[in-house]
């Protein structure tokens, strides 16, 4: 039996605005802004004052729409699972997928459910962003004229990737579901895992807490450092009667912040490795026409949802309806040896929003971890700190409970009982790191098993799926910096943040002075120069070295050599699979050198040139067009793969030069004393407005790792206020 699909052509009449919203919700809405008040400081960023929560949100979705409302309607597109609707075609499958892992359905039923508190506030998420387009009619809406409450159901966790797949890859969705014969239950070629770890978006974050006994002030300190396509997020104060009080950043299109602090705590999440999400091979049969799977010992049917969507062609839609799979266990998402896929996971829940939110009015750890025990974050790891000197480490959140005799990195039997989960673990449960006598925490998407040095937990009390990840170098480093640190305050933990080490090349360089010692004299007289530079670099990259140049390009060569990994976890063990590939033969590690300074002599005219001559910072226009005519700013930083606390992740983009796309972007250093006091730099600019002050008035901070204070009481805002006014004005 082939995926049934149809297509249908679809015309959409003009709809115009009146239409859209009726004349109550308006009223609505135009009454809620009174109630907001809007203060824009001298950096663009948006401090929201309200009389309640709901109001507070409503005004933040409104200055999230004057920010960025493109990037608003691009992550719900992704979410919805709606993005061939702007794309066309190529986003098909990966939209059946989201649509497979998320039903919209459930959403709306969650929504309808929900606590008439908390559905005030996914009732003010649509207001705020509806009454923008309303009171904007020149905004054109690629898809979404309207939003509704339940969207925010559809995007509960702030990460860059929070879809949890299992390991399937996208090209085996396709290959099941594109409806080219007989392919359900075939016997599939192998997985392609689709990887570059030199091109590849940093996903990545560094999170520190600094106990009292290790600060200058004695008091607690939060470094956030998210590593994330530049201008993912944006930077604001939420400020409400009902009590909220928060202030960090937030992902376009959510209501809470996502990595920031209040009054009394700070938290940081990192991406977490924990294994959150099984794949079940089902033993599938077909009986008149239709799929069974086995079960212990009996056959089940497997359940149907009609996937619908609508496919730009043109300035038509075509509508394509695909009927998606399910057994018991989840939706199938591909077939590998002649078994279908199933996925169990936990990607949109009730509860993972309502944790969101729950953790920013958390004014001590109790009320944190009371928050932290709905257990519905399945992708983070969270780095704690508070105005009580605690600091604290939980590696994940949402980890299902399983039987430690199965092999949960592959895909499990799905044919028996025995492989079910059994339940979820609480709290108390999962990888804790709380007040460790070291007196710091570091996390860096690594292994939570050295996260506070000699202090760090015992491997040996959890089960193997509870951390499968291994170390990577930027974990490495931080220990360096922390471990005999004392007398921290805020500048000295933004250094320590912004430390240039690349600790990968203490692994790489070697053999490649053993290859050159031992290479032919007229290889030796070709690479003398080079490598006598590379021999004598502190491996510290800097704008105005020639040695980071030729480290990082050669560097980047032999990545693209890295084997891809055959799973999310393989991917963390970055230390050993360096270290693997520095045993590539001298000829091809020597070979590549050549080829870097043929390259850097063809590009620039010489080999002899410095990083920041290379590498640069650029905000274009329409934020993809990068032009080596048009000016930019030389940066010292690179990506955090070769062990880089800082992340400026670059490559060429049809240019000679690299530009960088992604690495830090919102980037905070917390005391927390009886006073807060915080520093703060995000990339380039809170504005999207090119003509605006704001729109690279923080790119040289940014580089430099100058931040510009918090501007965290009204009384300080109100001396840099730039602009005050209510949605609407």
């Amino acid at each position: 039996m082939k995926p049934y699909i149809t297509i249908v052509l679809i015309f959409f009449p003009i709809v115009t605005f009146a239409q859209i919203f009726n004349q109550n919700e308006i009223k609505r809405a135009k009454e809620q802004a009174k109630t907001v008040t809007i203060i824009r400081d001298n950096w663009g960023v948006p401090h929201i004052y309200g009389k309640t929560d709901a109001a507070v949100v409503f005004g933040l979705m409104y200055t999230q729409c004057e920010d960025n409302f493109k990037g608003i309607e691009r992550n719900y597109l992704y979410q919805l699972g709606r993005q061939t609707e702007a794309d066309g075609n190529s986003k098909l499958y990966t939209d059946v997928q989201l649509q497979l892992i998320a039903d919209s359905a459930e959403a709306i039923k969650d929504y309808k459910a929900s606590a008439p508190w908390f559905k005030k506030l996914m009732d003010a998420f649509a207001d705020g962003i509806n009454y923008y387009l309303y009171q904007h009619p020149e905004v054109k809406p690629q898809v979404f004229k309207r939003f509704e409450p339940w969207y925010a159901l559809m995007f509960t966790d702030g990460s860059v990737a929070a879809t949890e797949t299992g390991g399937i890859y996208l090209n085996e969705t396709e290959r099941f579901y594109n409806g080219k014969g007989e392919r359900l239950g075939a016997l599939n070629s192998k997985p392609t895992p689709i990887y570059d770890m030199v091109n590849e978006r940093e996903t990545g974050s560094n999170g520190f807490a600094i106990a009292p006994s290790k600060s200058a002030s004695g008091h607690a300190l939060l470094y956030i450092n998210p590593h994330v396509p530049f201008y993912f997020r944006s930077e604001v104060e939420l400020v409400s009667d009902e009590g909220l009080y928060a202030y960090g950043a937030v992902t376009w299109g959510q209501f809470f912040i996502y990595q920031g602090f209040n009054q009394h705590c700070g938290w940081m999440h990192t991406s977490s490795y924990a294994d959150v999400g099984d794949l079940y091979a089902e033993k599938m049969s077909k009986k008149d026409g239709k799929w069974y799977y086995e079960y212990d010992g009996s056959l089940r049917p497997v359940t149907t949802r009609n996937l619908v969507l609508n496919i730009k062609n043109g300035d038509k839609l075509e509508q394509k309806t695909i009927t998606g799979y399910y057994t018991h266990h989840g939706p199938v998402l591909g077939s590998r040896g002649g078994k279908w896929l199933a996925l169990k996971a936990n990607n949109r829940s009730y509860n993972a929003l309502l944790e969101s939110w729950l953790i920013t009015k958390a004014n001590n750890l109790a009320e944190y971890k009371k928050a932290m025990d709905l257990v519905s974050n399945a992708s983070n790891n969270t780095v704690y700190a508070d105005d009580k000197g605690n600091i604290v480490f939980w590696y994940g959140n949402y980890i299902p409970k399983r039987d430690p005799k199965f092999d949960w990195s592959l895909p499990v039997d799905g044919s028996t009982s025995a492989t079910e989960w059994q339940g979820v673990h609480s709290l108390k449960d999962i990888i804790t790191d709380i007040n460790p006598a070291t007196g710091w925490i570091q996390n860096c998407n690594s292994t939570p098993y050295t996260a506070s040095g000699s202090s760090s937990p015992d491997k040996n009390e959890y089960p193997v799926y509870m951390a499968p990840d291994g170390e990577n170098y930027r974990a490495i480093t931080a220990i360096k910096l922390l471990k005999d640190a004392n007398h921290i305050t805020l500048n000295s933990l933004i250094a320590k943040g912004y430390d240039h080490y690349l600790a990968a090349f203490d692994d790489l360089l070697p053999p490649l002075f053993t290859a050159y010692d031992n290479a032919p004299d007229s290889v030796k007289q070709l690479l003398s120069e080079p490598v006598q530079l590379l021999r004598e670099w502190d491996k510290y990259s800097a704008a105005n070295s020639i040695a980071s140049s030729l480290a990082i390009e050669w560097g980047t060569a032999m990545m693209k050599n890295l084997p891809p990994p055959q799973t999310d976890q393989q991917s963390t063990f970055i230390t050993q699979r360096v270290k693997k590939l520095a045993q590539m033969s001298g000829g091809q590690q020597l070979g590549l050198l050549t080829a870097v300074l043929k390259n850097l002599q063809s590009r620039f005219g010489t080999w002899k040139i410095q990083w920041g001559d290379i590498n640069r910072y650029q905000r274009p226009v329409d934020g993809i067009t990068f032009d080596d005519k048009l000016s930019s700013i030389p940066v010292g930083a690179t990506g955090s793969g070769f062990g880089q606390l800082p992340s400026f992740q670059s490559r060429t983009m049809n240019t000679q030069k690299r530009y960088g796309y992604s690495g830090n972007s919102f980037v905070a250093a917390v005391e927390f004393g009886p006073r807060i006091k915080a520093k703060s730099i995000i990339t380039g600019g809170q504005s999207f407005d090119v003509t605006s002050k704001n729109f690279t008035d923080q790119a040289q901070g940014f580089i430099d790792g100058k931040f510009k204070d918090v501007l965290f009481y009204k009384s300080d805002v109100l001396k840099h206020a730039q602009k005050t006014y209510h949605p609407g004005d």
